[in-house]
């Protein structure tokens, strides 16, 4: 409300529109005839630390609904008035006043202006009017308020390190991946960012196998009365993409589980079956907003480690408990030692009965209680079709992403007519687990490229190892090494240009490879490898073979 009370003092033709909290920080949009600049945010944010200086009172007040539409009618405010008018009759209206400016809000607020001390506005873009594109766009000013500035300073610093770690700017720089206007929302993998995304595949599969799950594969377009009987026509049509063909409408899957539920149903299935694990690479789009389109991190087509696990309902606790363990063994592999954990429990909205629901979250959180970790529940923020578990990672700058869930699901199943024949020999249908570790494989690469600002340990390496020679005499020797390191295991690129090996040296230390053989006459006469690591120092020459063994310890202790 201090930056729109601002905004209006500076700009009086600007209407204001609406302006929540958000994750670190606030934004308010704003209708004006011309673009804000940045000496306007300066200016902005000078008459905000003025107004707080004064120390104005904020007072709430109660009005009805048609008198607060015809006061901001009056003064011109044409989007405030809009959304006052969409409020339920019978629901109350409150607005703050402060000084001579008063905004719609449920609050509560400070009690004046001077206790906002610590505040700076970051950066202006644009929104669409109810967040829909056939309406105008609005510009979207961003802020951030801490109680210290010691807080706020930690927070700038953490941004400008994110900066840096930008997984766009990096993967350009390590020549990964790109995106382009051709195809928006998706990313077009070079050699060396596909060589990484099959490391984690592999590892990924790895994990699969050893955990008791049948790797599947569904196809990716599937009628639209399937999506019909699953709900997702209903709920979710908005974020699909369709097509037809003889006359027939199709939809590309946004997510593997029906597709799962559609193996299951092919056979008889007993409950000595049970738990049923799949798992599946699954390529999946997502209608996504255009606007909100960010590098590997939000997409439109992204590969998921899709699992599901079909069971009864007394197996959803040791299933819940076994995952959370495996999952923390991923995680640390990967680097990612703090995890945080939230149960979200049933909505208003459901379907079930309450007992089943009993169960359920009771699985959940004696599963987390089982793994010895704390966990918050968030009450009210289940699906609809059954609890779930969100798992989070904090990555090295302190930022928390979201990955891994466990979701518990009564309703697909029954949907699809999944049965089992139980042990009485009544057929019942069976709980749905839908479960994810990495979640979307770009978007996780996206935050490892990030977490390690492209310096990835050595098993994640796209190239783990540049033989280097010094003069044309080495050329041989290096691509003997080279491949001997090849047939180890390992990715090697052999750099034999005509260049000075302090050029050669720079500009892959750029590349951040995890080490650098350099080869002159002593090692060739010596059979033996010079390597520089990452960290720039200079290892003792070693025989080849000792080095493929250090190698390997490095590749197989991951972190």
């Amino acid at each position: 409300h201090l930056l729109a009370y601002a905004v209006k003092e500076l700009f009086p033709d600007a209407q204001v529109t609406i302006g929540p909290v958000i994750e670190n920080g606030f934004y308010y949009d704003f209708a004006y005839k011309r673009p804000f600049t940045p000496e306007d945010l300066e200016a902005i944010e000078k008459r905000m630390a003025e107004l707080a200086k004064k120390d104005i009172p904020v007072s709430r007040e109660e009005w009805k609904r048609e008198d607060a539409v015809r006061f901001f009618e009056s003064i011109g405010e044409k989007y405030k008035a809009e959304i006052i008018g969409a409020i339920p009759s019978e629901q109350g209206i409150s607005l703050y006043r402060e000084g001579d400016f008063i905004d719609l809000c449920r609050g509560p607020h400070v009690p004046s202006t001077g206790k906002l001390k610590v505040f700076k506005l970051m950066k202006v873009a644009g929104a669409y009017w109810r967040g829909d594109s056939k309406n105008e766009m609005l510009q979207r000013i961003y802020g951030t308020a801490w109680a210290k500035k010691e807080d706020q300073d930690a927070y700038l610093t953490m941004l400008e390190e994110a900066e840096k770690r930008d997984h766009r700017r990096i993967g350009t720089q390590l020549d990964l991946f790109h995106m382009q206007d051709e195809a928006p929302g998706m990313a077009f993998w070079h050699p060396k960012g596909w060589a990484l995304w099959q490391v984690i595949e592999q590892y990924m599969r790895a994990v699969y196998r050893d955990n008791g799950y049948e790797e599947v594969r569904g196809p990716m377009i599937l009628d639209v009365a399937l999506w019909k009987r699953t709900g997702h026509w209903e709920n979710y049509k908005e974020n699909m993409f369709f097509t037809e063909s003889e006359k027939r409408d199709f939809a590309v899957k946004p997510m593997s589980c029906p597709g799962h539920v559609l193996i299951f149903n092919k056979g008889l299935r007993s409950y000595r079956d049970l738990p049923l694990r799949y798992g599946e690479f699954g390529l999946c789009h997502r209608n996504e907003p255009s606007g909100a389109l960010h590098g590997l991190l939000r997409v439109r087509g992204f590969t998921q480690d899709d699992g599901h696990v079909f069971c009864t309902e007394d197996q959803i606790l040791p299933e819940c408990a076994a995952f959370t363990t495996l999952l923390q063994k991923v995680y640390a592999d990967f680097g990612f030692k703090e995890i945080i954990y939230k149960v979200a429990t049933r909505p208003d909205k459901r379907v079930g009965a309450d007992e089943l629901w009993d169960k359920a979250e009771h699985a959940l959180m004696e599963s987390l209680r089982r793994s010895g970790v704390q966990f918050e529940v968030s009450p009210g923020e289940g699906a609809f079709y059954g609890p779930k578990i969100e798992y989070s990672l904090k990555d090295a700058i302190g930022r928390v992403w979201q990955c891994g869930t466990m979701q518990v699901d009564f309703n697909m199943p029954r949907l699809l007519g999944a049965e089992f024949v139980d042990e009485d020999n009544t057929r019942k249908h069976p709980v749905m687990l839908h479960r994810a570790i990495v979640g979307s494989m770009e978007r996780f690469i996206g935050i490892l490229i990030e977490n390690y600002a492209g310096a990835l340990p050595l098993w994640l390496a796209p190239v783990q190892v540049v033989v280097m020679n010094v003069t044309d005499r080495q050329e041989s020797y290096v691509r003997e090494v080279a491949e001997a390191l090849r047939g180890a295991g390992f990715r090697v690129a052999a750099d034999l240009r005509n260049e000075k090996i302090t050029y050669k040296i720079r500009e892959h230390s750029i590349q951040k490879l995890p080490y650098q053989l350099v080869l002159g006459d002593k090692e060739v006469a010596a059979r033996t490898v010079s390597a520089r690591t990452r960290a720039g120092e200079n290892l003792a020459p070693v025989p080849l073979e000792a080095f493929i063994s250090r190698l390997k310890s490095e590749s197989e202790a991951r972190n």
